[in-house]
């Protein structure tokens, strides 16, 4: 057993009943709501992990939901994936904006669809809290040094460079909106435009040779493992 737990709302019960039982061969413990009142009390009381959750739903509809989740302080944290029919662009847009972490169409196989779960939820940036140092995709964060060493050859980055990186690898697989970016790198220091992040993150691209930090376009950006 993993230990983790996973919500599903979906006012689907034949798919609930096939994401239950994939789920919890894999060793997940897996509840359920038919619909967002329902699911937002559900996680309220057991606080998951991770929560799938279904955008077209009667009483109170996915993006609604997601919004709702996200005001709950023991959730502001908790992953949430959208699973929905409706694969328009508007609506992935919409999704993220509500806040969830990923959106997932519902034609995806039950064996991808495990294997996005497991990777999310998966310790794969291990930082420990003295050395904040970070392991992803062949690189090693060092924050304290200001370090970054990839296949044991060492860069050397500009610091807004090197925070930017490390914010994105300390949170693999999170969408950063621009908005998120710019306060937590730049804060209050200067007044500065969100092409500047393009600017940053395409050095940053160059600089490692790497294509995990992927683009969200009109959202933000991500690292993925």
């Amino acid at each position: 057993m993993n230990n983790k737990k996973i919500l599903l709302i979906d006012d689907e019960q034949d798919i609930i009943e096939i994401l239950s039982y994939n789920l919890e061969k894999e060793g997940y413990t897996v509840y359920s709501a038919n619909n967002g009142v329902d699911g937002i009390k559900k996680a309220k009381e057991i606080l998951p992990d991770l929560i799938l959750l279904d955008v077209m739903m009667p009483e109170k509809d996915g993006i609604e939901t997601c919004q709702d989740l996200r005001q709950i302080p023991e959730l502001k944290k908790t992953l949430i994936v959208f699973l929905s029919a409706r694969g328009e662009e508007f609506s992935q847009l919409a999704g993220f904006q509500a806040g969830a972490n990923d959106y997932i169409v519902k034609v995806i196989k039950p064996k991808i669809l495990i294997s996005k779960i497991n990777a999310l939820l998966q310790l794969t940036s291990q930082v420990s809290s003295e050395s904040a140092i970070i392991n992803v995709n062949n690189l090693i964060i060092d924050k304290n040094n200001f370090k970054v060493t990839q296949n044991g050859v060492s860069h050397l980055l500009p610091k807004k460079e090197f925070d930017l990186l490390f914010l994105l690898a300390s949170n693999t697989d999170k969408v950063f909106k621009r908005e998120e970016i710019l306060e937590k790198v730049w804060g209050n220091e200067v007044v500065v435009g969100e092409r500047t992040i393009d600017v940053h993150i395409r050095r940053l691209r160059e600089k490692l040779g790497i294509d995990s930090i992927q683009t969200l376009k009109g959202i933000g950006y991500k690292l993925v493992i």
